[in-house]
């Protein structure tokens, strides 16, 4: 694995910390966020194109706003790649 670190929460209080890193030999973003409430991926299930709950081992993510400038360098790293 190639992975390294992107971004953290601009915000963060190092115990609860959004993290962004890239997996440079898969191209894969890995994202550490808050896991979204029940009413929210309950909702988020309703609305997937997916004809299936959403599967063990999957779950969704709630990432704050303030960190979109971390996830689009994340994306800008690896845009290259996928070129």
């Amino acid at each position: 694995m190639n992975i390294h670190f992107v971004g953290i929460d601009p915000e963060t209080d190092e115990d609860g910390c959004p993290t962004v890193w890239v997996d440079a030999s898969t191209d894969d973003l890995l994202i550490q966020s808050y896991e979204a409430d029940d009413d929210t991926t309950e909702t988020c299930d309703k609305l997937s194109p997916a004809r299936a709950p959403i599967p063990p081992g999957e779950t969704v993510i709630r990432i704050p706003k303030r960190m979109i400038p971390i996830i689009r360098k994340a994306c800008d790293e690896l845009d290259p790649r996928l070129r």
